[in-house]
């Protein structure tokens, strides 16, 4: 898909992540990773392994949260690892890929993450941190234009999956789980064109910021109605009537 490759900047790999953070101070408290590589098309050619590591934070997790994910105070005291330290693994399962991968989370939710784990750490690094801000995509921005639910809402990643007919790995809320199944979620938007096509047909149908004009034929044309151009300089006229 032509807009997507803009977005990546046309590179061959990309990276899906996912974070999970504290309840209140949204410290990163897990990471989850796959790294695919991309053929001409689009579509993944190969992914590694899931990657998951349990990060140390500076506040407590909170109780939802730790009902959410399963993780708790002590299982980040006996497992995890420093941000710093987790940053650097990062690098390190992406190899030489790193700086040629765009990363793909699902909202903006995951770099909130990010930065507020930074605005907590005195020692990070700087470099690592920035090749993820600077080449960061976010899927449910890019996704939610074509396809969205009968209120004009954004789905949920289980609820897009599902769409697509993407079978979820796992079970929700493991960072690593997360991450393989928005993998499998962008690479069934690229081969299931038509129905993208098609669901991107509704969204424009239940748009309603188009000039009346303009409104009323893509309303036809969304419904599978043909337009003749005498019949769009007909509600022209009728507007400005």
């Amino acid at each position: 898909m032509k807009k997507f490759k803009r977005l990546s900047k046309g590179r061959k790999s990309l990276v899906f992540l996912d974070f999970e953070g504290t309840q209140f101070s949204h410290e990163m408290i897990a990471l989850g990773a796959v790294q695919a590589t991309i053929n001409r098309h689009g579509y993944i050619r190969k992914t590694k392994k899931p990657f998951k590591l349990y990060v140390k934070a500076q506040n407590r997790i909170g109780k939802i949260v730790t009902a959410l994910t399963g993780i708790t105070e002590d299982m980040l005291k006996e497992q995890g690892v420093s941000f710093f330290t987790a940053m650097q693994e990062l690098k390190n399962y992406c190899g030489s890929y790193f700086k040629k991968s765009s990363f793909i989370t699902f909202g903006s939710h995951d770099m909130k993450i990010l930065s507020s784990t930074v605005s907590y750490s005195f020692n990070y690094p700087k470099d690592i941190v920035q090749v993820l801000q600077q080449n960061h995509i976010d899927f449910n921005a890019f996704i939610n234009e074509f396809m969205r639910d009968d209120k004009g809402n954004s789905l949920s990643l289980v609820k897009y999956c599902e769409a697509f007919g993407v079978e979820e790995r796992g079970v929700a809320h493991d960072p690593a789980v997360d991450a393989e199944n928005l993998a499998w979620l962008y690479d069934a938007t690229m081969h299931k064109n038509d129905l993208l096509v098609g669901e991107y047909k509704k969204v424009l149908k239940n748009f309603n910021h188009f000039p009346a004009p303009v409104d009323a034929v893509i309303k036809k044309l969304a419904a599978g109605e043909d337009v003749t151009h005498d019949e769009f300089e007909e509600e022209i006229k009728k507007y400005l009537a």
